[in-house]
């Protein structure tokens, strides 16, 4: 299914329900900019010379990083747009493959739970999992993403 750029309550999302991502190319500003926010110089990420030497033959981005490019991802296909109320953490997170710079990536997203909260009247929990790929069709990044989504009823 194309992205959507339109929100979703908890009351229009579905189990097994998918969403595709916009792709973006990973920049060396990219790797500046997450460098300056996080503190994390480490070389592998931020010494070329060095990096062309080590494991993966060039800078890779922190695993850190690659998950925020998920959640960016995510984003950018609307559905969250003023209708989520907290992003509640993950079960799992599985990094295969690095990104490097240069990387084009995309994900791809699917319902997998959805389930009312005796703790809340205004929001529902609601599980995506996640995967990322690069240009070649490699997954990257694989996680699921728990939300507590609006619910619809409470927006009007």
């Amino acid at each position: 299914m194309p992205y959507s750029y339109e929100p979703h309550y908890f009351e229009d999302l579905d189990v097994g329900q998918t969403f595709e991502s916009a792709g973006r190319t990973v920049t060396e500003t990219d790797f500046a900019m997450h460098s300056m926010f996080t503190g994390d110089w480490t070389e592998l990420h931020t010494n070329k010379e060095y990096s062309e030497d080590g494991p993966f033959g060039a800078r890779i981005a922190q695993g850190p990083m690659t998950f925020i490019l998920s959640t960016g991802l995510f984003q950018r296909t609307g559905i969250v747009e003023r209708t989520v109320v907290a992003f509640l953490g993950m079960n799992y997170m599985d990094i295969p493959n690095p990104v490097f710079i240069g990387d084009t990536v995309s994900a791809d997203f699917e319902v997998t739970e959805k389930r009312d909260l005796d703790s809340r009247d205004d929001a529902g929990l609601v599980v995506i999992d996640s995967e990322m790929t690069n240009q070649d069709g490699e997954s990257v990044f694989a996680g699921d993403m728990k939300f507590l989504f609006k619910l619809k009823s409470d927006a009007e």
